[in-house]
């Protein structure tokens, strides 16, 4: 009679190990119990005193029934906002196979590209309709939100200044882009030194000190604008030009690269990605040939491998921020890869019949409304346009009185000004929606209304001359998978490419890729939750804001802090947010004059960035021979530079995956002399339950829900990157032009949206409900534990760089690769692409330092699964070992040509020094559950010598290589 309460706890399926794996594991490390391995570990001066004060565990079970109220709080309106965000429809084979299936979004970004051919070629799918649409020469493979996209071109701009213009320092912003972009803008320009310019773009003086311009295209207001004379006047006078173009309305309209645009953003949203309260979704981002190297974000290309056969892999890289560090342009880190691929099939989908189809049909049904209105008298303001249109009624009366009817109805329009309302038209209208949209105003406004008596051919609102002649979506991809069968089967086709969390451990260290555990994913498709538009009445979403109210308190106790902003939608943005918040507050104690950022050797690139783009200037601090941060070095430079240290930027643990024992005494310094801590919430899965940021002494944290919270990485995105504050910080916080948040001295807009990619914080919230703080806590010290057992495993044979005192990592290492390229002619690429054939992602390469691995297991994975990685490691070390006795040829050996094909395995010509059973099952495991990489090793310069960034016919390109 004693058992009555479920035996199955959410956290036993999270955590890998269960209790007899990890008395065993205990034994290899060398240590009685897992208390002793966290006391040896973690310092005792951050240790938390007591346990998280966290809501108790619920059951898988408890939290759908959660999840289905909270959802039922959400009323989802019919919604004709527009700004930018606009309800869709995801075909259901793309829901189904890629939103919803982990084979797709538990994938890594491609950074190892022969196990990633499938998002790859989805991306480059992505590219080629974003340029065909575009009318640009190249695109990116998606950036975070068309806010922040609009920011990248401005900031790209700014530096391809040059000659008469380089000491230009004004950007153009017309004043009738999105409200959100223009806050953005306002917040990305300030610490750059740009001034905006925000006017009419219709009467705009082009001086000499204007570097830069950008219109919205069609206007925020709904008016199509002919751009083609300004920017003719703009190119004359050496002034870059920049489009937020609407995705859907280039299938109609002329493209902003047929009338002088160099640089085309926006969302592809409205490409079958739900509106989700805000995200996540796929920005774009196109410009000239000529800009590729400067262009933000991560851009795929076309190459050969090892054998001449094609291959795709990410190009330029050596563009990223994490390469360029504080003389970076941008800190993007990531893009929204899952959504991409997402807007990338809609479009294989539907193909150019399809588009314009659907983008035909919702000017139409606009164009049917407006008739239909000035049938009842009700004037219409805009001339031309493609979706929107902008109602003009006599008096805030009648205003008032159509909302009414509207709220009546569960419909939302936007209300401009006292007299003016916006309608958006969208993909799901129909006619049935025009007509009750129209009986709304007659009811309102006291007109007869007969749907009968409204007969008339419908004319194209466009212009002549903005009406697209041109092509698009011409390449066969587009144009072949018409039914669901043939869609299914590529969608398929490209999954069984990639290697993803259904295949084996992704052991990535600094990326924490951790189960992602299904019940916490199915809210996102929820409609309560999909459905709503970001700037829908709050009292329309009180089940988010009831989650996000619990979320950021959870947050909040567990870093230590006062406060919250959900806002950053990534961890790139979570830094540069938490350094503008730290600048406001230094603005506002009216010492404008702290702009030093102090940073460790070891920090990810993405730091320096985020400090100089937030107008700081960076002051590297030495590291210790055991990797941690030199505390005289620190002394010294915060003493030299204490009139204007702004700020330390710490991880921790540290980036060598220690936890460094003098933590407290580093931000004593900074704080003596002035400055705030910003920590670095990289490596937040070794701190939950046991020690905090604000424990610690930190002012302000980011988190990275997309690591420590359970988010999924999807390929490269999306992410979430809150920031938690101390109360000194928190009015600061960001705040949102449409919808009112953040602190009451909040710093603008650093994202589109009011919370972000609002809709993916369901899965960190259920994470966190389903753990509890007991569950935090032990998932925390599993990491811990399985990070140390690998240690114990494989340290004789592969050197362990950074250890703390007592001889223990913290949730990831670092294993010295080095010594093989003296004795065997061995790079740590040859190891990584070795682990391949046996089945595995390889760990983390040549970073934080060159020639090594980075290895963090996460607390998700089995002691069987950690076993086998083991096991492939020191497979391959004896692998090398055969090359240095000379067993094993120095060039044509099993690492130097990994990965192997399946289609070179059983080729007619298999000429190497060792047997095709080696090359492709290496040990027994390999040959029980075999993953092919489909291509082999990527030539990575070819690429780069020979940039092809869109689909071109395999023909063309087979010609252009021979």
């Amino acid at each position: 009679m004693n058992n009555l309460e479920f035996h199955d706890k959410f956290v036993d399926r999270h955590i890998g190990p269960n209790n007899d794996d990890i008395k065993k594991m205990l034994g290899v490390i060398g240590v009685s119990n897992l208390d002793e391995l966290i006391e040896k570990t973690v310092p005792s001066s951050i240790k938390l005193k007591s346990k998280l004060d966290l809501d108790e565990p619920e059951t898988e079970f408890d939290f759908m029934k959660r999840l289905q109220v909270l959802a039922s709080q959400n009323k989802v309106f019919k919604n004709y906002i527009g700004l930018g965000y606009h309800p869709t429809i995801t075909p259901g084979v793309i829901r189904r196979n890629i939103l919803e299936n982990p084979g797709w979004y538990t994938q890594y970004t491609p950074y190892q590209a022969e196990i990633s051919q499938g998002r790859l070629e989805a991306l480059l799918n992505f590219q080629t309709m974003i340029m065909d649409l575009t009318g640009m020469q190249i695109a990116n493979a998606s950036l975070l939100d068309e806010a922040t996209a609009a920011a990248e071109a401005m900031t790209m701009l700014f530096a391809l200044r040059k000659g008469n213009k380089k000491n230009a320092d004004i950007f153009f912003v017309s004043e009738e882009v999105f409200p959100q972009t223009i806050d953005v803008l306002k917040t990305r320009s300030a610490p750059l030194g740009i001034e905006l310019r925000i006017g009419n773009h219709n009467n705009v003086e082009l001086s000499d000190d204007i570097f830069g311009m950008l219109v919205q295209y069609p206007a925020c207001d709904g008016e199509v604008y002919d751009y083609t004379e300004l920017f003719k006047r703009a190119e004359e006078k050496g002034i870059y030009k920049a489009a937020a173009a609407d995705l859907l309305s280039l299938a109609l309209l002329t493209p902003p690269g047929e009338f002088g645009a160099d640089v085309v953003v926006g969302s592809a949203q409205r490409f079958g990605v739900p509106m989700g309260y805000g995200g996540p979704h796929a920005a774009y981002f196109a410009t000239k040939d000529e800009y590729k190297r400067q262009m933000p974000g991560r851009i795929i290309g076309i190459s050969i491998d090892s054998r001449g056969k094609r291959a795709l892999r990410m190009a330029l890289q050596t563009r990223e921020q994490h390469i360029k560090r504080e003389h970076a342009t941008s800190n993007i880190c990531t893009a929204q890869v899952l959504l991409a691929i997402m807007a990338a099939m809609y479009g294989v989908y539907h193909g150019q019949k399809g588009i314009k189809a659907i983008a035909g049909r919702v000017h139409n049904l606009t164009s049917l409304l407006e008739h239909k209105l000035a049938v009842l008298g009700i004037k219409q303001i805009n001339t031309h346009y493609f979706d929107t249109i902008k109602i003009e009624l006599n008096n805030s009366a009648e205003v008032d009185r159509v909302k009414q009817l509207a709220i009546e109805n569960k419909i939302n329009f936007r209300y401009i000004d006292s007299s003016v309302i916006g309608i958006s038209l969208s993909e799901q209208d129909t006619l049935n929606d025009v007509e009750e949209i129209v009986k709304i105003f007659a009811a309102a406004l006291n007109k007869s209304y007969s749907a009968k008596s409204n007969s008339k051919e419908l004319k194209t609102k466009i212009q002549e001359n903005l009406q697209r002649k041109s092509e698009y979506l011409t390449h066969p991809v587009f144009n072949s998978y018409y039914s669901e069968t043939e869609m299914l089967r590529y969608i398929k086709k490209l999954e069984k490419k990639d290697l993803s969390l259904t295949t084996s451990m992704i052991p990535l260290g600094s990326c924490t890729m951790k189960l992602n555990a299904a019940t916490e994913i199915f809210g996102i498709t929820y409609p309560e939750f999909a459905e709503l538009h970001p700037f829908a009445p709050e009292v329309q979403a009180a089940g988010y804001h009831k989650f996000f109210e619990e979320l950021e308190d959870s947050l909040a106790k567990i870093t230590g802090f006062d406060s919250v902003s959900l806002q950053p939608n990534s961890g790139a943005q979570g830094e540069y947010t938490g350094l503008m918040v730290i600048r406001a507050y230094h603005h506002s104690r009216g010492e404008k004059n702290r702009n030093v950022i102090l940073i460790p050797s070891s920090a990810h690139g993405t730091n320096p960035a985020s400090a100089v783009l937030a107008g700081n200037k960076v002051v590297v601090v030495k590291c210790d021979d055991r990797g941690n941060i030199d505390t005289a070095d620190l002394k010294a430079k915060a003493e030299q530079y204490k009139d204007s240290l702004s700020a330390l930027m710490v991880t921790y643990p540290s980036t060598h995956g220690v936890f460094e024992e003098s933590i407290i005494e580093v931000c004593e310094i900074i704080h003596k002399y002035g400055g705030q801590v910003y920590m670095d919430g990289a490596n937040l899965n070794a701190q939950l339950g046991l020690t905090s940021p604000g424990i610690i002494g930190a002012d302000v944290c980011h988190l990275n829900l997309h690591k420590t919270f359970a988010i999924p990485h999807g390929g490269g995105g999306p992410g979430m990157g809150p920031i938690a504050v101390a109360k000194h910080l928190s009015p600061f916080l960001p705040g949102h032009p449409v919808i009112g948040t953040g602190g009451e001295n909040a710093i603008h807009a650093v994202s589109a949206a009011p919370w972000g990619s609002a809709s993916i914080l369901l899965i960190s919230y259920a994470y966190i409900k389903m753990l509890g703080a007991e569950g935090l806590t032990n998932a925390t010290k599993a990491a811990i534990l399985n990070a140390n057992y690998l240690k114990a495993k494989l340290e004789k044979e592969f050197p362990v760089l950074y250890a703390g005192k007592n001889g223990f990592v913290a949730h990831e290492l670092i294993f010295d690769t080095r010594g093989f390229k003296t004795s065997a002619n061995i790079e740590v690429d040859d190891i990584a692409k070795r682990l391949m054939d046996y089945g595995f992602h390889a760990p983390t390469v040549s970073f934080p330092v060159p020639g090594t691995l980075m290895v963090e297991p996460t607390e998700s994975e089995s002691l069987y699964e950690l076993d086998r990685f083991a096991v492939a490691l020191l497979s391959i070390k004896k692998e090398i070992e055969e090359i240095e006795n000379g067993t094993l040829d120095k060039i044509d050996n099993p690492l130097k040509n990994a990965p192997h094909t399946a289609e070179e395995v059983i080729g007619d010509n298999w000429q190497h020094k060792y047997s095709r059973e080696r090359a492709a099952f290496p040990n027994k495991d390999a040959r029980e559950n075999k993953f092919w990489p489909s291509v082999g090793r990527v030539n990575n310069a070819y690429g780069d010598r020979n940039l092809v960034c869109s689909c071109l016919p395999v023909s063309e390109y087979e010609e252009a290589s021979a």
